[in-house]
């Protein structure tokens, strides 16, 4: 059993982007609320890339470069979840609670109902950002079917 996705790691730089300022901690969590422990999360925008895996807890976290928005879009980063029990892989945002109101007219964010829309912002935590990433039941993460293009 597990972990299932040790073939992509050690990865270079791993978790952390050289520079990188903005520190995310959060769980992979199943439809039970259950960890997750043998994920594998890929953050990524910009150029800049880090690959973390998930512990017992099924917690992960990045230390990244917050992203420039781009083309009308609120700063965020990509997020693409591998876990065992998933055909394919899942793709999801990570969009940042200091922009509200960039997040406001975000044209991804404002296709979302409104009720789910939280569960891609992450969250202040003192001087880190908190993000869980639910695969399903109460607050599941919202998940795009490819990347998303406005």
């Amino acid at each position: 059993m597990g972990p299932f996705f040790g073939f992509a790691l050690p990865f270079e730089g791993g978790p952390n982007v050289d520079g990188g300022t903005a520190r995310i901690e959060g769980q992979l969590l199943d439809g039970a609320g259950e960890p997750i422990p043998d994920g594998l999360l890929e953050a990524w925008q910009g150029g800049q890339f880090a690959r973390c895996s998930t512990d017992a807890e099924g917690a992960f976290h990045f230390t990244v470069l917050k992203p420039a928005a781009a083309a009308g879009e609120a700063p965020h980063l990509n997020l693409t979840v591998h876990a065992r029990g998933l055909l394919r892989h899942l793709v999801t945002r990570v969009y940042f609670p200091d922009e509200e109101e960039a997040n406001a007219a975000d044209p991804v964010l404002r296709k979302v109902d409104p009720e789910r829309r939280p569960t891609l912002v992450a969250r202040q935590d003192g001087d880190l950002l908190r993000f869980d990433v639910r695969l399903q039941g109460d607050g599941e993460t919202v998940f795009f079917e490819t990347e998303v293009t406005p």
